[in-house]
């Protein structure tokens, strides 16, 4: 599932494949879509955070809530992707691009990649580079298959993180983990029983995932598990730590969807720190 930028261009002299840019800066909401215009990989498509792969923020739901599936799968039409297209998606850092690739495992794609490497590396590598849109073909995605099993609401959570065989983990900073440090949310802490695991430790300094071997290494402390839920936030720095987990071979991994921006929304639920 994940391919290296050299291994994505090989890909497009065999079959017609389509780039998913997923490029965004949580600082600048225009910034992706600017790069995307400057340069961006031949056959490519842009998909915006906020616009294409997180749904209407609500009083709960969380920051980046899930996209009505019915609205994505029409967006991915609209884009000239329909079930059977192969996509391969990136980003700059590999968090928007694993919320790309997550949402489209939960609806079933059969044919999707993560390229484990930006554009920046693709162009360094001499390979194309386009400024024109893709020439869309109208269509309808098809028929997706919904995987209940990849995702956990807020009272998933709270029924089943205190199990022994369940492994809570936070994906964010060691510092917003313990409440000393909160940027974007307006409680500090942590959900209770939650074990951190900053989801930048499952990249190199090339911001790149770690290879198989090194990621189950680092993930070994949790064999025993029977089931990984993991959060953020908002839901998108939690899946690269989602798509290492399936890397180091873990098949029982949830995404807490609202995170923790859904878990603060109900007044009701403790928070722990430290």
């Amino acid at each position: 599932m994940i391919i290296s930028v050299q291994e994505a261009h090989e890909l497009t002299l065999k079959e017609n494949v389509v780039f998913a840019d997923c490029r965004y800066d949580l600082k600048d909401e225009n910034w992706g879509k600017e790069m995307f215009h400057q340069g961006h990989i031949p056959n490519g498509v842009y998909f915006d955070l906020n616009k294409d792969l997180s749904g209407q923020v609500k009083n709960h739901g969380g920051r980046h809530p899930l996209p009505n599936i019915e609205t994505f799968k029409t967006k991915l039409a609209t884009k000239g992707i329909h079930r059977e297209t192969t996509v391969i998606v990136y980003c700059q850092n590999r968090a928007f691009s694993s919320r790309m690739y997550w949402l489209l495992k939960f609806i079933g794609h059969p044919t999707v990649y993560l390229m484990n490497g930006g554009f920046e590396e693709w162009k360094q590598s001499g390979y194309p580079v386009s400024q024109s849109e893709l020439n869309k073909t109208a269509n309808q995605y098809g028929n997706s298959e919904i995987k209940e099993d990849l995702i956990a609401d807020m009272y998933y959570v709270k029924e089943n993180k205190d199990r022994d065989s369940v492994t809570l983990i936070d994906s964010r900073s060691y510092d917003r983990y313990i409440g000393k440090h909160e940027p974007i949310d307006r409680k500090a802490g942590h959900i209770p029983g939650a074990i951190n695991s900053e989801w930048t430790n499952i990249l190199n300094d090339q911001h790149q995932f770690k290879s198989q071997d090194e990621l189950i290494n680092y993930f070994s402390t949790y064999q025993d598990a029977e089931e990984m839920i993991v959060y953020c936030g908002s839901g998108v720095t939690a899946t690269p730590n989602v798509v290492a987990l399936w890397l180091a071979g873990f098949d029982n991994v949830r995404l807490y969807v609202g995170s923790f921006s859904d878990w603060i929304s109900y007044d009701e639920n403790e928070i722990a720190k430290e």
